[in-house]
């Protein structure tokens, strides 16, 4: 039955990553009709640096993403804190709401967001997308860094405190070194979200402020291009990198 397990799993990896094969293959075709192969070039990604609106898309994406991911694990982190640290009546209400967010399809969050935006009188752009991707990445913070601080023994917070540390010492000398790891996996994570978001960016984001994921969407809509290919190649360079990082960081913590 062992060669029957080895087929499966070859044929559920070989549906998963070869299409990305074929794009990142396809990336480097010489002519301009994706599907008529014309010899090896390089010609698409300086086409890609000479795309002015791309690559302005791409560092707008890459600032949301840092700028929500970073948001996001400090507000996650403080959350995950106070739910395990303290005792209050609304606490598994809290908790519960992080797993309604987790499981919320993304449709539903982005009308709900676009709907308070406008009732609020907030004009679409940078703001109002931050905003709508911290709501998004928030709660997998706080779910990952209240797993790490259920792991570690209490005993180091009550002996911080019977040496006189306050909550805020205890926080900044003692959890945060203990739960860094969970802290970075969590910011790897809400990163990737954020720059591979498409729906609720889409609702979200105002017209003078482009994302990359939607400039790809209208540029597929319009007419499939060469340049398509290598910029999703990149940005699946991007994504695999902070996947790679994020499991060295989950493997040396354990």
């Amino acid at each position: 039955m062992k060669w029957l397990r080895r087929i499966y799993i070859a044929m559920v990896l070989g549906f998963l990553y070869i299409p990305l094969a074929v794009m990142v293959v396809y990336s480097f075709n010489a002519s301009r009709f994706s599907m008529d192969w014309k010899g090896f070039s390089g010609e698409w990604y300086l086409q890609l640096w000479n795309n002015t609106g791309l690559l302005t898309a791409a560092l707008n994406s890459l600032v949301v993403a840092v700028v929500s991911a970073t948001l996001s694990t400090v507000l996650g982190t403080l959350i995950a804190f106070t739910l395990t640290r303290w005792r209050f009546p609304s606490r598994r209400v809290i908790g519960a709401t992080l797993f309604v967010m987790m499981m919320s399809p993304d449709i539903v969050i982005a009308i709900s967001l676009l709907v308070l935006f406008m009732l609020l009188g907030l004009p679409l752009g940078f703001g109002t997308l931050v905003l709508a991707h911290v709501t998004l990445c928030l709660p997998f913070v706080a779910i990952v860094v209240q797993g790490k601080l259920h792991g570690f023994d209490p005993v180091f917070i009550e002996a911080a405190r019977d040496l006189g540390a306050g909550d805020f010492a205890v926080f900044r000398y003692i959890v945060v070194p203990l739960v860094t790891p969970a802290v970075l996996a969590g910011w790897l994570l809400s990163f990737t979200l954020s720059l591979d978001d498409v729906v609720i960016s889409f609702f979200t984001t105002g017209p003078t402020f482009e994302v990359l994921p939607l400039r790809i969407y209208s540029m597929v809509r319009l007419g499939f291009k060469p340049e398509i290919n290598a910029l999703c190649t990149i940005m699946m360079a991007i994504t695999s990198l902070a996947v790679i990082i994020a499991y060295r960081v989950f493997k040396e913590e354990k």
